[in-house]
This record gives structure tokens, sequence and C-alpha cells, in this order.
């Protein structure tokens, strides 16, 4: 069997991985199909897992019709599904876990299966596209740090301190808290190590660059940990960390599934757009599991909340634990480590 994984962005690596190291080990023929030329570091680290492609979007269909392959897995609402139907069949591991509308219109797209962290979240789906096929495997991205074959960060190597507590700062690109942030915040937690994972796109969108200027700046001081671009996974960052900061974003999700606190930052830079009166189109961007984020972690509206948010849920790290517990299996489903082989299974026997 042949199966071909498109990596339209990096950041859709971590959720195939652990997938094609299943499959890999079933001796499955396997391809991984880049948009765009990815960093050597990482081409070297798949390169005894599958063949590399580098294919330009207005050349993809045409490949994937010559590659003849039983599978295509993306990770995004491909539209190009359309055409490969008739050719393959056409699989959607989703790049995350919401709560923006786009989780559940990625089903809208012609892509025939989708795999589905959880079984609450596969019956709202089943209910919103009756015609499509669902498959509940739980969330394959999590499966390194259960098994234990995510490594942790080594602080010390990172010229940070590790007797102190961790803190994983991982914005998300917009709507972000990042320009909220003052300058010298490193310095107001200098009893902390600071991680600071940005999403991908802020690392590479010209409409970001203010955001990689600050970056730039933190990563100066000397309790900071800037992650580079070649650094995909989030998962050695959560395993290290102590604590996660972040906004309504996924990432959040994937850190309450370790059980350990989170704090919602709320302080938002906005796009004109989005001001006043505007805010609802902000809205319509978050599905109804915005809401969850009210009881997961410790929610926050200015920055000047942070220091004692950050004090307290370190204090205290079960304050939120039983409703972390409550939407683990809500959100991000079984969490076992199999997740993957339940993929990997269901490709192989369909």
């Amino acid at each position: 069997m042949k199966i071909l994984f498109d990596v339209a962005y990096l950041y859709y690596l971590p959720h195939f991985t652990p997938v094609l190291d299943e499959l890999k080990a079933q001796g499955t023929e396997l391809g991984i199909v880049f948009h765009s030329e990815p960093p050597a570091t990482i081409k070297t680290q798949l390169a005894s897992l599958a063949e590399i492609h580098i294919i330009n979007e207005d050349d993809l269909v045409s490949f994937y019709i010559t590659q003849n392959p039983d599978w295509i897995v993306f990770g995004h609402a491909a539209e190009i599904a359309e055409q490969l139907n008739s050719h393959c069949k056409t699989a959607l591991i989703l790049h995350g876990l919401g709560p923006k509308s786009t989780y559940y219109n990625a089903s809208s797209s012609p892509i025939q299966y989708r795999f589905v962290e959880s079984e609450h979240r596969t019956q709202t789906l089943q209910q919103l596209y009756p015609d499509k096929t669902f498959v509940t495997t739980g969330y394959t991205k999590l499966d390194p740090l259960v098994n234990g074959t995510s490594e942790n960060i080594d602080l010390a190597d990172k010229g940070l301190v590790p007797g102190k507590k961790t803190i994983l700062y991982s914005p998300t690109f917009y709507p972000s808290t990042i320009e909220k942030f003052p300058k010298n915040w490193p310095e107001q937690f200098s009893d902390y190590n600071i991680l600071i994972k940005p999403h991908y796109l802020s690392l590479i969108k010209s409409a970001y660059k203010k955001q990689r200027e600050l970056f730039e700046h933190w990563k100066n001081y000397p309790n900071v940990y800037l992650a580079s671009p070649e650094e995909q996974s989030l998962l050695p960052f959560m395993a290290t960390a102590d604590l996660m900061i972040s906004e309504t974003s996924s990432a959040l999700f994937e850190f309450m599934a370790l059980n350990k606190p989170v704090i919602v930052g709320h302080f938002l830079k906005l796009r004109v757009g989005y001001w006043g009166f505007l805010k609802y189109r902000l809205q319509k961007r978050l599905s109804d599991d915005y809401r969850l984020f009210k009881e997961i972690g410790t929610n926050i509206n200015h920055y000047h909340e942070l220091k004692e948010a950050v004090e307290n849920n370190l204090r205290n790290p079960k304050l939120f634990e039983q409703q972390r517990l409550k939407y683990i299996e809500q959100i991000v489903g079984t969490v076992d480590g199999h997740c993957s082989k339940r993929v990997a299974n269901f490709l192989l026997n369909n």
C-alpha cells in the first residue's frame, strides 16, 4: 500500500509523524509532500521514514494522480480532494483541536474520511455532516508524550536553570497577546525559566514582522529560550513546562491533556476590523468550544494580572484539575498512546 501525507505547513508534521512511524513499522510505502522547501534538518530527520517530495501547489493534483497512491492524508480542508477522490481515497487529520470554527467547517471540504479525537466531537461532526465518514481515533500528536518517546528540553543546554519552575508562552499568530506584552516582561518573571514557542506563521509571514522583533528582543534575557523555526513540535516544550500561557488556542487543549495548569490571555491585539462593535467578527471565528476556556484555567483580561495568575497556579497546580479532567475526554479523547496506531490500522484495512 502507498500512502502520501500532504504537508502544506511544517506544523502539520507533529500530527503526521506518529502515524508515519506506525505505518513504516508495517512496511507501508510512504511519501511526504511539502508545498515548499523545508529546512534541511527536517528533511534529514524524515529521510529514513518516507520519500520526500517538494511540489508547487499548482502542480499538486497532477503529481498526486501520477503517483497513484492508495491514500492521501491532508492536514487541512483541501479542496483539491475533489479532483483526487476518483483516483484514491482521501483523509483528514486536522492540525489542531479548535476552538476556531474552522475546526468544524473543515469537514465541508470534499475529503472523504476524517479522523476525530473524541466520540463527543465525532457525534457533533456527524450531525453537521451526515453524509461524511468520521473515525474516532484520539489525538495522534500526543502519542509520543504518552509513550515517552518525546524528549524534554535540556534546560541547562539552553542556558536556563533546571531547578526553577518553567513557564511556556506559546502564543498563536492572530488574534494574539504578543504585542500586548511589555518589552521587559521576562525581567518581571526572572524567578522562572521562560520557553517561548511561537506559532510557525508568526515566524514566516511578513504581516507578523513586529511579533518577530519582540521575540528577538525577549530571547536576549538570560531566563528565556526562544524556539527556532526548525523546532516545529510543541511536545518537548509541553513536557518540560510547569505551566502554559496562551490565548484561546488549541495548544491549551493539548497542554490540558497533560493535566497541567493553563492561563488564558484575553488581552488581544485586534485588527481595525475587529474593534468595538465589530468584535462579533472575532466571535464568528470561534466555535462553541470557546466557552470551555473559561473553565479549564485562569482567564485574565490584562497583562498586569499575569504575575499573580502564574504564582497562584504554580502554588496550586490542582486549581482547575477537575474541570481539566472533565474536558480531556470530551475534546482530546482517549489519551493512551495508541491513537496513531488506530489511524494506521484504519488506513491499512480500508
